[in-house]
């Protein structure tokens, strides 16, 4: 007698338990941050300037060294150490260079809080 009883209450409360979640699912609100941007001011955002300023001078420099199939290696290996360190020194301007900006970007969460 008594499992009858606790069976309809407990199938009643399990049902309001999902209606409340549901409920709480459906609401929505705004969440905002803000964002800090950084605008380049500079037309070679790739760092194509440095890269190739730097493998042309590492190129150079690698040749330099060793001879017969050492030295092309060097010179290969130069041009490439050239390339990325120019690549990275440009970066570096560019960034001190830049522009920093904060915006306050916002969006819809579903759910509760």
């Amino acid at each position: 007698m008594k499992a009858r009883v606790i069976t309809p209450i407990a199938i009643a409360l399990f049902s309001l338990g999902g209606a409340c979640l549901a409920q709480d699912q459906s609401q929505t609100h705004t969440v905002c941050e803000d964002v800090q941007v950084k605008q380049v001011n500079s037309s070679d955002t790739h760092r194509v300037a440095g890269t190739a300023i730097g493998a042309v001078a590492g190129g150079v420099l690698g040749n330099q060294v060793g001879g017969g199939k050492g030295k092309t290696l060097a010179t290969v290996g130069g041009a490439v150490a050239g390339g990325v360190v120019g690549n990275q020194v440009q970066k570096a301007h560019q960034d001190n260079n830049a522009t920093y900006t904060t915006e306050r970007r916002c969006h819809e969460v579903q759910g509760g809080s």
